[in-house]
């Protein structure tokens, strides 16, 4: 029996889920994608995302992957599979699209780059419109945008990212891994100005994007120089870096994969 690939592009609100992957008796992206698929198909339908995402944070451009049979796909549509898909899960998961990919397509194996974008915001006025989506630094001064990017630089590259990590997933683990760009930003939404910080690189070790950020946050504050950062790469003990930023800041954002540029280019499918 011949198989079909097939690739979705998935966003969610991260605050009702206990993360993406599934837990038995907790609510999951994976478990609400998953359970979804069983009901359509009637059988059990493993599926492969680009990166597990922790409880809390969100994804606007999350891609799961997972195999079908070629009869399955015989007597639907791509959008009319991602509707069923929609009127199954959770408010908080939404499909926007289905596309067929080559055969044995892996959303986490094959990807080339993952992106991530942190928003935060600083002073005595808290955000309402983007608290959901924002960690509020309560200062009494502004964080300095400047001295963030130059601490940002030390992070690019291939370093030992051990210091950036929760400890005992680092552990027996290789934490070696690629950050190919880190920008820091203004960015206003809905009338509340904030900064982002965006990340992006070939793949990412449990909770260290937060934990960049919680570091960028000590430069960025006055506590630490830019240059801190280079002797916290070096110590590769969790200890030595930042706090983790809360998980509501944290969105993923893009996924590119090698040979399939523009996968999801238009993402309003229609039958």
């Amino acid at each position: 029996m011949q198989t079909v690939s097939i690739a979705m592009l998935v966003s969610y609100d991260g605050e009702p889920f206990c993360g993406y992957a599934k837990q038995e008796g907790l609510l999951t992206v994976q478990g609400e994608l998953e359970n979804a698929l069983r009901i359509i198909f009637r059988r059990d339908v493993p599926t492969v995302c680009a990166g597990r995402t922790d409880a809390g944070v969100h994804a606007i451009g999350q891609v799961v992957s997972a195999e079908l049979f070629d009869r399955e796909l015989s007597d639907r549509t791509l959008r009319s599979l991602a509707r069923s898909i929609n009127a199954l899960t959770h408010d908080g998961v939404f499909v926007k699209k289905v596309v067929v990919v080559p055969r044995g397509f892996s959303a986490r194996f094959d990807a080339d780059w993952r992106e991530y974008r942190y928003r935060l915001t600083y002073g005595n006025n808290r955000p309402m419109l983007t608290s959901p989506f924002t960690w509020w630094v309560k200062s009494s001064r502004n964080l300095d945008i400047e001295a963030m990017s130059l601490a940002a630089k030390y992070m690019e590259g291939e370093h030992d990212f051990k210091s950036f990590c929760v400890a005992l997933s680092a552990v027996g683990k290789n934490t070696v891994r690629r950050v190919n760009s880190i920008d820091v930003y203004n960015e206003s939404v809905m009338g509340e100005n904030g900064i982002v910080v965006r990340v992006v690189g070939t793949a990412f070790l449990h909770s260290m994007v937060r934990t960049m950020v919680g570091t960028l946050v000590e430069v960025g504050s006055g506590r630490r120089d830019p240059n801190w950062v280079q002797n916290v790469i070096e110590k590769c003990d969790r200890r030595a870096a930042g706090p983790t930023a809360p998980a509501n800041g944290l969105v993923f954002w893009h996924v590119e994969y090698k040979g399939l540029p523009n996968l999801f280019a238009d993402s309003n499918q229609e039958d």
